[in-house]
């Protein structure tokens, strides 16, 4: 696809299948979305079906985060248990974040996939491998058969790439944001459930039975995906359609707008494989906004890691109440998200309303800004917390404040880049996917060192003054990056 971007807001012209579905006048022999009503146009669908895609997504969003995070108050038990008595902080540390070095990979595979396949086989395929590699997981009987399975369970989420390039196929810009963040409430829910769940299993039962759960809530999503989903990618819809009409009109000559062919198959699918390297490198505002949110992301796998060591270790909490605890993040999380879900969508609109009725995908950032500034403080006064013993939920109001400070810098960032990207929005999303999951994968490691060097205080202070120094990036794209995305060909003409 070495042409012009395609604006998925822009209608595309043609009549339907009763009206023979070609305009012959002005694009001859072109398939296309009739402008005046089209059932199979995703933006065109029922509202109500449009949002029971939505709980379809959200539900496997809360599987996928509560497979993840179920393990964090675990994590010494499970490599103790599988190493005979002998515990690791390293291999307990990589056995949480090696998850996000599988989604690093994934997305380079996963959002090619989709916009040449369509969303419909490639989530239902990623979902099939994420329920083998959690049942693997849950047989594993070394620590090595573990983290591999974790990595390939974190290779097969195909929920983070595909939510929002979905949310994006069936919504129009100024609708996103509140699905968006509805579906942003469930692995927040997951994040908390998961936790309390598996350290009180951890207990009685057993943590093994834990994914156990995890595979049966799996194998659940994916019967309703292959029942209840359908394809919303508007390239292979147009490319189905130009089939059935060629089929029945006896005309060859009926293409797709985006067709070139069966025979180019495979040169497509691998300049559909290249396209997120190629995006990410080809546009400034996308690696830029990329480092700020994947720094902000991070703290969440951090939290992870150094938490169940601050309650159990200074604070003598059992694992099944360190598990509990984490609830706090989840509910500073959600207030991020109902902030964003009642904020976002109305400051896009007020802001496109002071500028003439001009859409710019940067209307969506002031709440980035707003999660920019207080992320750092919350970070440090965290550390400060656990360092001085401060009371228990001292504590745990520093881990909602950061719940609450990184929804803020990082949902509106995939906002954004739906906006800004469009037809490209899945390549684009593994801007923010793989450095977000390199980071989450590999910072984390940091912790434990810098609370020996320095404890937990100042440890922490390097951390929040290596934050507050990304600060101007939101603030530097939302005055300057309508210019600045013109430089990439992929990223979305919006305005003069």
């Amino acid at each position: 696809m070495d042409g012009g971007l395609i604006d998925e807001n822009q209608p595309l012209l043609g009549n339907t299948i009763a009206q023979t579905e070609v305009d012959h006048s002005e694009h001859d022999h072109l398939v296309e979305f009739d402008p005046h009503g089209d059932p199979e146009n995703p933006l065109e669908w029922p509202v109500a079906f449009k949002w029971g895609i939505v709980a379809l997504l959200a539900l496997m969003a809360f599987t996928v985060t509560f497979t993840c995070i179920s393990v964090v108050p675990v994590a010494n038990r499970i490599v103790s248990d599988l190493e005979g008595g002998h515990e690791s902080k390293s291999a307990s540390v990589l056995l949480v974040t090696i998850w996000e070095l599988g989604e690093a990979a994934g997305p380079l595979l996963i959002a090619p996939l989709s916009e040449v396949f369509g969303r419909y086989p490639v989530m239902n395929a990623a979902n099939c491998l994420f329920l083998a590699a959690t049942i693997l997981a849950a047989l594993s009987q070394s620590t090595t058969l573990f983290i591999a399975a974790r990595a390939l369970t974190g290779l097969a989420v195909a929920s983070n790439v595909l939510n929002p390039a979905i949310v994006g196929d069936i919504f129009p810009s100024d609708k996103r944001g509140s699905a968006m963040s509805f579906i942003m409430l469930a692995p927040l829910l997951g994040g908390a459930i998961g936790p309390a769940i598996s350290g009180a299993i951890a207990q009685t039962v057993g943590w093994r039975q834990v994914l156990w759960m995890s595979a049966g809530l799996a194998a659940f999503c994916e019967v309703l995906f292959l029942t209840c989903f359908r394809e919303t990618y508007k390239v292979p819809i147009l490319r189905n359609r130009a089939a059935r009409l060629r089929a029945a009109m006896h005309d060859d000559s009926l293409k797709a707008p985006f067709d070139e062919g069966e025979h180019k198959s495979w040169a497509k699918l691998w300049e559909s494989v290249m396209r997120p390297v190629i995006v990410v490198f080809s546009s400034g505002v996308l690696l830029t906004l990329s480092l700020f949110g994947s720094v902000a992301f991070a703290f969440y796998y951090i939290i992870a890691v150094t938490l169940p060591d601050v309650l159990e270790g200074l604070y003598h909490l059992t694992p099944a109440a360190a598990g509990a605890a984490f609830i706090s993040f989840s509910i500073g999380s959600a207030c991020g998200v109902v902030v964003c879900n009642r904020l976002l969508d109305r400051i896009y609109v007020d802001l496109r309303d002071s500028h003439k009725g001009v859409d710019r995908p940067e209307f969506r950032l002031p709440l980035a800004i707003v999660g920019g500034v207080t992320l750092p403080l919350a970070v440090i006064s965290y550390g400060w917390a656990a360092h001085l013993h401060a009371p228990v939920w001292l504590v745990l109001s520093t881990v909602g404040l950061m719940g609450f400070a990184l929804m803020l810098a990082f949902l509106p960032l995939t906002a954004y880049v739906v906006d800004a990207f469009g037809l490209y929005a899945a390549s684009a999303m593994t801007g923010l996917i793989v450095t977000r999951c390199l980071m989450g994968t590999f910072l984390p490691l940091f912790t434990g060192p810098a609370v020996e060097s320095l404890g937990y205080g100042w440890g922490f202070n390097v951390f929040g003054a290596a934050t507050l120094c990304l600060i101007p990036i939101p603030v530097v794209v939302f005055r300057y990056g309508s210019k600045w995305r013109q430089l990439s060909r992929y990223t979305r003409e919006d305005g003069p």
